[in-house]
């Protein structure tokens, strides 16, 4: 640990040496997802958290939702390639399925890979991303080890003049892009609705001589939010949205193109009501569909594998007094698999009671605290909790630190796939522990977190009595980690640096986990000139290892991405952007190519 603070230290008092003016872009007041409802960051929250909204999105250009996580704090995203191929997203060094996602507060993503599709998820639908970093179970139940992320789909505007955005660009790969939404509000109703393309014949991802083959992507997807308020304070909300293409792809073991058609759905309904003057309840319902159909390199079909996820929450909020608050509630999931696969068990229920307490002590002291209890059909019951305190000094330095612990339910791979699942598995299971410093300036805001979590009953595959392999509770695991992030401006000059330092360690034989970076450093730097933005990004990573017994290193890496935008008026923006400008031939999966340089040019209008 100590190797990894010095450099931290460092980092901090170099930046905080440069910062001279006024911080014009401050982290959003308000957090949804830390509390599972609306808190204010610099009271309430012991967690962190990484919000990026829809300015960010189009300031960044970014594309995809692995180019947006990519860089951030505390989170690390391999990819077997271009767009739509296998995205891997690793929080504070836990495993990739330890990830919980959300869309709108439904609960999304394959039931029998325990992973989400980030790569097909489109941005145009996107209005907010909320990114949680630290144990959440004891709010959220299974999965939320590493930390949740929820992603928000674009809301009704304020104005009853509808508002109006267009894009349409293209670029290296013959990558092309159009995207349309239209939102607003009539009396007491709003609405947006969108829709939006992405295209490309890509190029070979694999590095593999006989596999040199195109492996191109297409996603089309539509998405709608509408909701109403009564006179009498209760509003009602609808979601949906809906992905779906094509992604050729180069399997590990196959010398010849694959291809997928997939499909991606969230449905949702919500309503919320002030029962009486201190009690406000929500009570939410939605549907997930994660489809994939795989056929062979001769067009015959191969596979179909279709999870649906049907979720009910119950929540409600008590004010007790101005410093105290109760948030309490249940969820209810119902997962089912459909596929071409004869899974020994096709569906099981998780029902879940939670309680969470916010409180203010002395003015600036602030505890919450929460527990959970979850039955699962397939293992049984569990309880979480968590604890966190924060005090913020008068000097803008606020000290923090928490605790809780986990769970990550067994996939339905794991547990009931033909002659290879393991219906005794018991849940993987961690405990954590963050400490950390923010400070919140005239001349900008920094934060420094440390954090050890350690994972009982990692699961893995290793060969039973009579040589078969099944799923096994055999591995334990230690992470250690430093996150820092600094922000400021300096004459109209807005950097933002970011670094993760991280030790995953199995506890069996002391290797590191295998497919996380030990080291990420990530620096933004945007400025506008009168009708011009300009905008860089340089992102290093150190190396990782391929396998559990680190024989095989995928190298580090350092890429630098361009980006400009043009105002012609206040309606119409060109924008172009130009990735990897050193041409920086690097993997973040062994034998699995990213792009190399490459542009994107678009054109944006709005009203």
């Amino acid at each position: 640990m100590q190797k990894i603070l010095f450099p931290t230290l460092l980092l901090v008092s170099f930046s905080s040496l440069h910062a001279q003016d006024q911080l014009s872009e401050n982290l959003p007041e308000m957090v949804v997802t830390a509390t599972r409802a609306g808190s204010e960051a610099k009271n309430t929250l012991s967690s962190a958290a990484t919000i990026y909204n829809r300015e960010d999105i189009d300031r960044l250009q970014v594309r995809t939702l692995p180019e947006l996580l990519r860089g951030t704090a505390g989170v690390d995203v391999t990819q077997n390639g271009g767009y739509g191929k296998s995205s891997s997203v690793f929080m504070r060094g836990t495993n990739s399925d330890h990830v919980l996602v959300l869309i709108d507060g439904i609960k999304m993503g394959s039931v029998t890979l325990g992973t989400s599709a980030f790569e097909n998820i489109p941005m145009e639908s996107i209005e907010r991303v909320e990114i949680i970093r630290g144990s959440q179970s004891s709010l959220y139940g299974s999965e939320a080890i590493g930390g949740v992320i929820q992603i928000f789909t674009r809301k009704g505007g304020d104005s009853e003049t509808p508002k109006i955005t267009l894009d349409a660009g293209g670029g290296s790969y013959y990558t092309h892009r159009t995207a349309g939404t239209a939102s607003g509000k009539y009396k007491n109703a709003w609405y947006s609705v969108g829709a939006s393309h992405l295209g490309s014949d890509g190029f070979s991802a694999r590095t593999l001589p006989y596999d040199q083959d195109k492996d191109g992507y297409q996603n089309t997807a539509v998405n709608a939010r509408a909701g109403y308020k009564f006179d009498n304070n209760v509003d009602v909300e609808a979601t949906f949205m809906r992905a779906q293409g094509t992604n050729q792809f180069d399997g590990f073991n196959m010398k010849s193109e694959n291809n997928n058609e997939f499909v991606n759905q969230v449905i949702s309904l919500a309503g919320n009501v002030d029962v009486v003057k201190n009690w406000r309840s929500t009570l939410r319902l939605g549907q997930t569909n994660d489809e994939s159909r795989n056929f062979l390199p001769n067009g015959a079909f191969s596979s179909l594998f279709e999870s649906m996820r049907w979720n009910a929450s119950w929540l409600n909020q008590f004010s007790i007094s101005d410093n105290h608050q109760i948030v309490a509630g249940s969820d209810y999931r119902f997962d089912e698999v459909n596929s071409t696969s004869g899974y020994q068990q096709k569906s099981r229920y998780d029902v879940g009671v939670f309680g969470e307490l916010h409180s203010r002590f002395f003015d600036n002291h602030f505890v919450n605290a929460s527990v959970r209890w979850d039955q699962n059909q397939a293992f049984g019951d569990y309880v979480t909790g968590s604890v966190g305190w924060r005090f913020n000094w008068q000097h803008g330095i606020s000290v923090l630190a928490n605790f809780g612990n986990a769970f990550k339910s067994p996939t339905f791979n794991q547990l009931y796939f033909p002659n290879a699942g393991n219906p005794n598995l018991s849940p993987e299971e961690s405990k954590s522990y963050e400490a950390g410093l923010v400070g919140d300036h005239d001349w900008g805001q920094w934060e420094l977190r440390a954090y050890h979590i350690d994972v009982d009953n990692l699961i893995n595959w290793v060969p039973d009595a009579t040589g078969n392999w099944l799923p096994q509770n055999v591995d334990k695991a230690q992470i250690e980690g430093i996150e820092a992030e600094i922000g400021t401006e300096i004459h109209g000059f807005r950097p933002k640096l970011t670094m993760n330092l991280l030790n995953p360690e199995n506890k069996q034989n002391g290797n590191r986990l295998p497919s996380r970076a030990d080291k990420t450093l990530a620096f933004d730097l945007s400025k506008s000139f009168a009708n011009v933005d300009l905008g860089a990004a340089v992102m290093a990573q150190g190396n990782r290892f391929a396998d559990a017994a680190n024989k095989t290193s995928v190298d580090g890496f350092v890429t630098v991405d361009l980006r400009s935008a043009y105002h012609f008026n206040k309606n119409w923006m060109l924008s172009a952007k130009l990735n990897n400008l050193l041409d920086k031939n690097y993997q973040t999966v062994n034998t699995y190519n990213m792009s190399d340089r490459n542009f994107f040019i678009s054109i944006h209008y709005n009203n």
